[in-house]
């Protein structure tokens, strides 16, 4: 792709890589899902969480893009979508310019989570934002040195689901605005079982990218778990984190949530079929699209996930 056959607007949208987007919606939906349930629903901080996590999402692409270029780690022999910083369609300067301004955003909105959520949504929030940057960017860059999948594992699973959950209890269950600490009742143990399959499933985004992507990143001296551990135990890794994705809503099921939070089952069939391209296949003609797939497939199970914990508490 050349820089003639991209417009402007067309270059931006590859820059935000919309694709990775479900890795943003998944995990509010399924800490919403928790708080229908619990009775804590809180419309106006849901809201504010989705589009703070919509934010740090293409904030961390902008640096993605940004940083990997300037450090030499994308080259023209990656597989992967087309990077607009290396690949010339949009200056450098435009796109960190970007990258802060986006992450700007999310600290204003995120002040309104902080009203409600106190002390440890500013933590929480302002180490979102800083790891975002720190993935690819600043002196020791997690992705490059075998850190990108526990990052992605606790902060757009972990974190942005028990969050998500927590803006929303808190809202409901403090005694008033900006808590010093956690209020009880704010981050229950189902909150941090529910964020499991999530931080799983968004994970294995990641090992689908950099399974895609390890010679090039091995030639670049990015160090990713991938290059680290090499194509068997990524694979491992992968199927793993499956494993973990099917098992919780089972364990769920025979608690207070019953049969409905079994519903992420209905997309195992496309689980199995993202799998079988993760362990056969190198190539990014066939990783490309697997990776696509690997982001539908966070959604439909983190949607259906998300009403199947929501069920008991509105039918109550």
């Amino acid at each position: 792709m050349t820089t003639r056959e991209v417009s402007r607007t067309r270059a931006w949208i590859l820059a935000a890589r919309p694709q990775t987007l479900p890795a943003a919606v998944a995990p509010v939906a399924v800490g919403t899902g928790l708080a229908l349930s619990e009775g804590v629903f809180a419309p106006l901080p849901a809201l504010a969480a989705l589009i703070g996590a919509l934010l740090i999402q293409v904030g961390t692409n902008f640096a993605n893009d940004y940083y990997d270029a300037e450090s030499g780690v994308d080259t023209d022999d990656r597989e992967g979508f087309t990077r607009v910083t290396q690949s010339g369609l949009i200056a450098p300067v435009a796109v960190r310019r970007a990258m802060l301004a986006t992450f700007a955003l999310a600290i204003v909105l995120g002040t309104s989570l902080v009203y409600v959520g106190g002390l440890p949504i500013l933590v929480v929030g302002l180490a979102s934002v800083l790891s975002g940057i720190a993935y690819a960017g600043g002196p020791y860059p997690l992705g490059s040195y075998g850190l990108g999948d526990l990052f992605v594992f606790v902060f757009f699973g972990l974190v942005a689901v028990t969050g998500t959950y927590y803006v929303q209890a808190a809202a409901v269950l403090a005694s008033g605005p900006f808590p010093l600490g956690i209020p009880p009742g704010t981050v229950p143990l189902a909150a941090l079982i529910a964020s499991l399959p999530v931080a799983a499933l968004s994970t294995n985004i990641l090992v689908v990218n950099n399974v895609r992507d390890l010679e090039t990143d091995r030639e670049a001296g990015k160090r990713t778990l991938a290059v680290l551990v090499g194509y068997r135990w990524s694979r491992v890794e992968f199927v793993a984190l499956l494993g973990v994705a099917y098992t919780v809503p089972i364990a769920l099921s025979t608690t207070g949530f019953g049969l409905a939070a079994l519903a992420p089952l209905l997309t195992l069939h496309y689980a199995v079929r993202v799998a079988r391209t993760v362990l056969t296949r190198t190539d990014g003609a066939a990783l490309n699209p697997a990776l696509e797939r690997a982001g539908k497939l966070l959604a439909a199970h983190s949607l259906l996930f998300a009403a199947g914990l929501a069920l008991p508490g509105v039918l109550a």
